[in-house]
């Protein structure tokens, strides 16, 4: 039974023999905000942050350029109504050192840091059934139990190096953008090389680009991106959503597709005439940002749609290349447009009319190794004074799988998920009780506003806990007919669309030997919202609780875990 105590600074937590309530791994702001709404409700936590602060996401990428596709007003927590009202944006789009001062600013104005040790990572987390405990140990040695394990530890946070031989005899520098040097770096009279033209990519390539003597961009699979139009904050903008904060935030509660409000369109593509599709969009370019894929309702669901808000990117990309044969090479042909992340620039495409810009196109000569000096393709060998990686992340589960994860008879989570990850409502998964996972595949996650659904999954995990609590229960455990029946609809919902039409790391088709699943919910936050509070109300229907037995006095109050 968890019973009611006072919050525990991390150093009680680590030090202290009585388990813990709550463990957090991740200190991004699912973590930040899970530490303050587990205050609240009187449950003793601590979080633990490989990272020397807070951020996430934000505190590791701060490669040039790193920029959200969310609009600030809207990429902001809604919990606090002064701390919305009191934070001031300097941008439309805020940048990677602006979105890591508002962590530092959230952590700093609910007093979090006393409950997160930084610079530590868990390595393992394994269940003790008998006690109906957690038990974690940390690299740095530390060992703590704990009733609930609570993963925060993002979607995009596991970098990936690429598979190319021959790295480790690079004689250059080498960095990959989500784990940029925190001193930052000077291409000054360099010979850079960009692999990878995924967002990260086409977010740092214009800035790299002003810098370097020489960048050579080597493209393998050709990207949409639409332009951001980022400016200053506008007055007025900004005052008409804090004026109107309380029914705005509601509107994307109810009535949108991702938590974030866009100007959505009632009409089909294919059903309006040919020059009206052209004028809106070209209205919706002008205007900037992901909206432009809200132009009509069925573009993620009718390929001709799509083809016709594709055929119109391309002609743009056309339009602003002057090389011809560099703009074919930039336009996508091989999925729909939005089937993988749609990219938000700015002055991308613009970037390949420098004279020190030149595109590689790895279809044609793929790339065969690295060498002392450069890298060699099957067609030349070009020398390089940096390399930059572009190559993302081992998305969504690769944080969680790289942590030796074990629940029920030591069942592992690796294992468990060897085939595509399975779980009920992105939150658990069966055989691993009191193991929550915040915006889990699953969930709607990186297919929505990602603050926007971490506020819905920390505040429903929280909930469910003082539901707990108050029943007397010790344990919660998702049921694997309700998992299963859960993964049916995830994939159903999935196949109704285009997004399996392409080789995205949504399915995880960038990690070598990773199952082919889609992991996001593409059904929509409003449904999902609506299932999980469905469940909640039915007694968590779905999910089966327990109590731990009395043990008789002096007995052992828990049994000793190989970590």
């Amino acid at each position: 039974m968890v019973k009611q105590t006072d919050s525990a600074t991390a150093a009680q937590a680590a030090s202290g023999g009585t388990p813990l309530d709550v463990v957090v791994v991740g200190a991004g702001f699912a973590g930040l905000y899970m530490l303050h709404r587990l205050r609240q409700v009187g449950l003793r936590a601590c979080a633990f942050e490989r990272g020397d602060d807070v951020g996430g996401v934000w505190y590791w990428n701060r490669y040039p350029g790193a920029r959200c596709d969310v609009e600030s007003m809207q990429y902001s927590y809604s919990f606090s109504d002064e701390l919305q009202q009191q934070w001031r944006w300097g941008e439309r789009f805020a940048g990677q050192p602006e979105l890591l001062d508002y962590a530092r600013h959230v952590a700093e104005r609910f007093d979090l840091r006393r409950d997160i040790r930084f610079g530590t990572a868990v390595k393992a987390a394994h269940y003790n059934q008998a006690s109906a405990l957690w038990e974690v140990c940390t690299d740095r040695g530390e060992r703590l139990r704990a009733r609930f394990c609570i993963m925060a530890t993002g979607c995009l946070s596991a970098s990936r190096m690429p598979d190319i031989e021959g790295i480790a005899d690079y004689q250059g520098k080498h960095y990959h953008t989500g784990r940029w040097p925190h001193e930052g770096v000077d291409f000054s009279g360099q010979r850079v090389g960009v692999i990878g033209t995924g967002s990260s990519g086409i977010q740092a390539i214009p800035m790299l680009a002003q810098q370097a003597q020489q960048l050579l961009v080597f493209q393998r699979t050709a990207n949409f991106s639409v332009p951001a139009r980022n400016a200053p904050m506008d007055d007025a903008y900004e005052r008409s959503w804090k004026d109107h904060y309380p029914a705005l935030r509601e509107r994307a509660r109810v009535d949108t597709t991702s938590g974030t409000i866009y100007e959505k369109s009632a009409r089909k593509a294919v059903e309006a005439p040919a020059h009206e599709r052209q004028r809106e969009f070209e209205r919706r370019w002008e205007k900037g940002g992901v909206n432009f894929m809200h132009a009509f309702n069925d573009l993620m669901v009718d390929a001709r749609s799509n083809e016709t808000a594709a055929d119109f990117v391309r002609a743009q990309i056309r339009a602003i290349v002057r090389d011809p044969a560099v703009a074919e090479l930039l336009a996508p042909k091989d999925h729909p447009i939005g089937t993988k992340r749609i990219c938000v620039d700015s002055d991308y495409f613009e970037t390949y009319n420098r004279d020190n810009v030149r595109l590689i196109d790895l279809r044609t000569e793929p790339i065969e190794r690295i060498t002392a000096t450069g890298l060699q393709t099957g067609r030349s060998h070009y020398p390089l004074d940096a390399i930059v990686f572009a190559t993302g992340y081992d998305a969504m589960t690769g944080a969680l799988l790289g942590i030796d994860i074990r629940g029920r008879s030591g069942a592992r989570l690796s294992e468990h998920w060897a085939g595509g990850p399975r779980s009920y409502l992105g939150l658990m998964a069966a055989g691993f009780p009191n193991l929550f996972t915040i915006t889990g595949p699953g969930s709607p996650s990186v297919l929505s506003n990602m603050i926007f659904a971490i506020e819905q999954h920390v505040e429903w995990i929280t909930d469910c806990m003082v539901w707990m609590r108050d029943k007397g229960h010790d344990s919660i455990e998702a049921e694997v007919a309700a998992q299963d029946d859960w993964v049916a609809h995830v994939n159903q919902v999935a196949d109704a669309t285009l997004f399996n039409q392409a080789n995205s790391w949504y399915l995880g088709a960038n990690v070598p030997g990773k199952a082919r699943v889609f992991m996001p919910y593409t059904g929509g936050v409003v449904a999902y919202r609506q299932k999980c509070d469905a469940v909640a109300d039915s007694a968590y229907q779905g999910f089966r609780f327990e109590r731990v037995p009395a043990k008789p006095a002096g007995a052992a109050n828990t049994q000793d875990v190989d970590l």
